[in-house]
């Protein structure tokens, strides 16, 4: 008989030993004891981790949100000050340009005379084209039209004053304007004058022109730039918008120039 003595101390952890914790050979020799002491966690315990808890779900999609609302904004400002970076470079090649310098004297479509200072303080989308065209110029004019349209839906945007110039002057008299312009916006503002005055106002905006031959009604086709200008209230030539640009586009592009200028006049 074998008689095994252990003190109260060694029998307490024993007592958890896992059965079997000893395996007997025959012949009464003790043999390998396997043993797993039973862990101290109590019944409402088990499978509850044993460290410190960390940060619950909810909390880590709103640190996922919150740091993803930072890179998106981060990008969103370095783009738009890109653009505005862009849009300043453009605006300063195209001044260096020297379009539309000089004055220039004509006649709106209600026999008043008109010269660039008259538009001072304004933002102008101005057109060059002639009322017995077919098709561009009313399409570009009605798009001009948009544009001007689209501006003042805005309330916090200063006015744009739409004019067209005309590249026919033969034809294109006083009244011939009025009729015309009346067909577009209420405020288009039609301008015609001389040979020599539409020949040089045409020059100082590189806008070319060349009247074709005639037919056997006398009717002829004017072939001409395609462009719609922005004038700054400083009264400098500040933009254009080729044939291929959208009203959307433009109006765009007219917003940010309204937000970036500064007066370089004193």
């Amino acid at each position: 008989m074998l008689l095994l003595v252990l003190a109260p101390k060694a029998w307490h952890r024993l007592s958890h030993l896992k059965p079997p914790a000893l395996v007997w050979t025959p012949g009464g020799k003790a043999g390998h004891v396997r043993c797993r002491l039973l862990s101290r966690q109590g019944p409402g315990d088990t499978g509850r981790p044993s460290g410190p808890q960390g940060p619950g779900l909810g909390t880590r999609l709103l640190i996922t949100a919150l740091f993803g609302a930072g890179l998106g904004g981060a990008w969103l400002a370095a783009r738009a000050e890109k653009e505005q970076r862009r849009q300043q470079q453009r605006t300063e090649a195209l001044r260096q340009a020297a379009v539309g310098q000089g004055d220039f004297s004509l006649l709106d479509h209600q026999g008043r005379a008109r010269c660039k200072a008259d538009f001072r303080g304004q933002w102008v989308l101005m057109y060059f084209g002639f009322t017995h065209c077919p098709d561009i110029c009313p399409d570009e004019l009605e798009k001009l039209v948009q544009v001007v349209q689209q501006l003042e839906a805005e309330p916090g945007l200063p006015p744009v004053q739409p004019v067209f110039i005309t590249v026919d002057p033969e034809r294109d008299t006083v009244a011939a304007m009025a009729r015309y312009v009346q067909d577009f916006h209420p405020r288009l503002l039609g301008l015609t004058g001389s040979a020599e005055q539409v020949a040089q106002v045409s020059r100082s905006y590189r806008v070319y022109y060349s009247a074709g031959p005639k037919d056997e009604d006398q009717d002829y086709i004017v072939d001409h730039s395609i462009a719609i200008y922005l004038l700054s209230p400083d009264g400098l030539f500040t933009d254009y918008y080729s044939r291929a640009r959208s009203a959307e586009q433009i109006a765009d592009s007219v917003r940010r120039h309204m937000a970036a200028f500064r007066s370089v006049l004193h």
